[in-house]
Parts: structure tokens; sequence; C-alpha cells
């Protein structure tokens, strides 16, 4: 592999890597929150207990996101300065304001809200951990802002051979970012969700803290399935929004090489290596029309004719995506989060009134849903960035245009090996971290303090 290929799966591995702590600490900072509100308003303990047990794996996973994302900025200078030079000016914005004002705001609150326990008012204490959170959700947008005007330049002009920034506010108010901003948020709560879920379930298998994990267990249900729905709903909103924008990407997503009217979506495809010949299939009739365009009769452009046009408008090229890594990635994206919510409405269904589930199977299942929406976003991302290719900011700046000249393929592979081994190693703090957390349960609460309006104290 040359130094371009290897920049890009560096990139890959610590995107999706950085990413499977994102959504757990944008939906777990709101649940937690949520959770903290509940004891300020009711005072009952097992709300504090609750709190303080997913405070403490919400904060463990900040730490390690942070850590993390630190890696993200540095790797467009080493191994994409090409890219920075040519789109820094807008891209850097989104950015920066992410750091200086989002960032800023999640840590200087959270660092608040650690440490003021017992040392500020209960509401005071409260409004910091909700400002922490809106601040993770406010860093997602800016975030997602530079992204989205990769797969849709909005607010720019060319000059001296490179693209400039003439309007902050079209870059902020994309219509992709639009319809990006709440398909993520609503994924980092079904991923946060289903933490609940899984943690609380093996902790009730054991028969421990029936009075904390029990509502966990049903809260973090009742936020899968809500936020799948959501989940669901924005989702198809994106995907017409994509198939107007990208609808290479949407073909691409279905292996669909002849423009179709109607067409369907085929839930399993057995083909050719390449995807460019379809063996066997089971099919949902017009179900892709509707996906693409709202109408179940709408028709769908084909990969052919999709080639033909971009040829015709961008210079010869080949401008097709890598058409099996996209079909099967926007498919087990959809599959493992529906896991998910089958999983969760089963947990409602098997744990109603003060029923508990006998099957060793169903626990198994309820334990295992903490893995399904981090492979549903890890594969979510696989396919918004490589069904975008050849492109890095979509019609304007291809890939093969973007790496650093002067980064020889050794040391693009020095790069890629160390990073590897490094997010290996921060795996291994991380879980063993987590595990023995989230095994050592809820803390048991100390007495009241002498002030009744600050928070109770607790024994680790």
């Amino acid at each position: 592999m040359d130094a371009l290929d290897l920049s890009r799966w560096q990139f890959g591995i610590t995107t999706v890597y950085h990413f499977i702590f994102v959504p757990i600490t944008i939906g777990l900072s709101a649940l937690v929150a949520g959770l903290q509100t509940a004891w300020v308003r009711t005072g009952k303990e097992r709300y504090l207990r609750a709190t303080k047990f997913w405070g403490k794996l919400f904060l463990i996973n900040f730490a390690i996101g942070v850590v993390t994302g630190i890696v993200q900025e540095f790797q467009f200078g080493m191994n994409w300065s090409a890219y920075s030079r040519f789109v820094g000016d807008i891209f850097g914005a989104p950015l920066a304001i992410e750091g200086l004002l989002a960032f800023f705001l999640e840590s200087t609150f959270l660092g608040l809200w650690i440490f003021g326990w017992d040392r500020l008012p209960k509401r005071v204490h409260l409004a910091t951990i909700w400002i922490a959170s809106i601040g993770t959700m406010m860093s997602a947008y800016f975030i997602l802002a530079a992204n989205s005007w990769m797969q849709h330049p909005v607010g720019w002009t060319m000059g001296d051979g490179r693209a400039e920034l003439t309007s902050i506010g079209a870059v902020l108010t994309n219509s992709t970012t639009l319809v990006t901003f709440p398909h993520t948020i609503t994924a980092c709560f079904l991923t946060a969700g289903a933490l609940l879920l899984a943690v609380s379930a093996w902790h009730l298998r054991r028969g421990s803290q029936d009075d904390v994990f029990r509502p966990s267990l049903r809260l973090g249900a009742w936020v899968v399935l809500i936020a799948g729905l959501g989940v669901l709903i924005t989702g198809d909103l994106q995907a017409r929004v994509m198939t107007e924008q990208q609808p290479m990407k949407m073909a691409a997503a279905e292996a669909l090489y002849e423009t179709t009217s109607p067409a369907s979506f085929s839930i399993f495809t057995v083909g050719s290596l390449d995807g460019s010949e379809e063996l066997y299939s089971v099919r949902i009739p017009s179900l892709l029309s509707f996906m693409a365009t709202g109408s179940p009769e709408g028709e769908v452009e084909g990969i052919n004719d999709l080639q033909a046009a971009y040829q015709e408008k961008y210079g010869a090229g080949d401008y097709v995506p890598n058409v099996p890594v996209t079909y099967w990635s926007f498919r087990l994206m959809i599959g493992f989060g529906a896991l998910a919510m089958m999983i969760a409405a089963a947990a409602l269904w098997f744990t109603r009134g003060s029923r508990s589930p006998r099957s060793r199977w169903l626990w198994i299942a309820a334990v295992s849903t903490v893995a399904m929406p981090l492979l549903s976003n890890s594969f979510g991302w696989i396919f918004t960035e490589m069904g975008r290719q050849p492109w890095t900011v979509f019609g304007l700046f291809k890939t093969s245009e973007s790496g650093s000249p002067s980064v020889s393929a050794g040391e693009a592979a020095t790069g890629l090996i160390v990073l590897t081994v490094l997010y290996g190693i921060l795996a291994v703090i991380e879980i063993g971290l987590f595990l023995k957390y989230a095994a050592a349960g809820a803390p048991e609460i100390a007495p009241e303090t002498d002030e009744a309006d600050k928070p109770l104290a607790f024994a680790y």
C-alpha cells in the first residue's frame, strides 16, 4: 500500500475507535443529568445511587474520548496537509468554535460537577451536569457541521487555488447538518440506553441491587426504543437529502447499477465480489424508492448512469465507491440498531410488573445489547465516508489529491502501527476500568450532611 492508502486506514481506524466513546458520552451525560434531577426533585436515595454509578462510568468514557479525539486533529496536518491547505479556511472554522466554545463549556462545568459534590447547593450542582451535557451536544453539532461540509459544500468560493469561506451561517445551517445532527443525537441516546440495559441486566442476573438496576434496566430499554424510533425517522429524512446531494452513495448502498422505478430494497444479497452481479437476494418491493424519494414509485438513478453523468461533469475517472463495503455497511448499520430495539422491547415485556426473565439466553441477549449500537454507529460512519469516495469534499476535492506529499509510505506505516498499538493499550485500560467500576455496583450512601441544601455524601 502507498502512503495515501495507509493514511486512509489510519484515519479510519482512529475515527471509528474515537466514535465508540462519543455517543456514550453524549447520551449518558443527559441520562445521568436526568437521574440526578429525579433525586433532587424526589429525594429518593436510589436515584442518587444511580446517578453516582452511571456518572462514574460516564467520566471514564469521557476521559478516554478526549484523549482519542485529540489525535484526530493532528492527523489533518500530518497525513492530510494538501486537504488542510485547500479547505482549512472553511473546515477549521466550526472545529475552532467547537474547541473554544463547546468543549470548554462541557469540560469546565463537568469539572464543577465532579468536584462540586458537598460543595455546591444541590440545584446549582445539578445545573452543572445539564450544562456539560448541552456542551457535548454543541460539540457534536459543530463537528458534524464540518463533516457535512465535506458531504455538501456550501458558503464558499474559490480563491488562490483554495476554498475560502464566504458565509459561516451557511456552513452551520447546511441542510446536511440539519438532518445529520438529530440522526446522530438519537443514535447517541440509543447507545447510552443500551449501556444501561446491558449493565443493569448483568447485575440483575446476579441478583444484586434490584432497587437501582431494575429501574435502570427499564429506563435503558425505554430510551433504546424511543431513540430507535427517532433514528428511523431522522434516518429516513437523511436518506432523501443524501439521495438529492450524493445519488451515487444511495445507488452504491443498494448496488443498483441500472436506473429503476420503482426500486426494491434488498435485505440480503449474494453476488460477485465487486458487487456488479447479483446471484440471489431477498427484497422488499418499492422500499428503496420510498427511502430515496419519499414515493414508492420514485425513480432511483443507477450506478452506470451516474458514472456517465459524473464523467461528463467532472472529467474522466472512476466515481463509483467500493460497492460491497457500502452495501453491507448500510445493512449492518440498520440491522444492529434494529436488533437492539427488539431486545429492548423484549426486556420491557419480560420485566413488566415484578416479573423477571428465567431464560439464561434472554439475559445473555440483554447483556450483549451494549455492543449493537456501537457496531451500528461504526458501520454508519464507514458507510458515510466510504460512500462519498472518491471525494474528500464531494464534487470539489478528491481523496487522491488530499494527502501529504512529503509523507512516505514508511512514515505512514509507522504512524498507523504506533497509533493502532497505542489505541489497543487504551482499549485495555478503558475496558479494565469500565468493567471494574461497572461490576462494583452502585455506591452506598453515607449519612446526610448537616446543611440541608447540600447533596448527600456517598461512600466509594
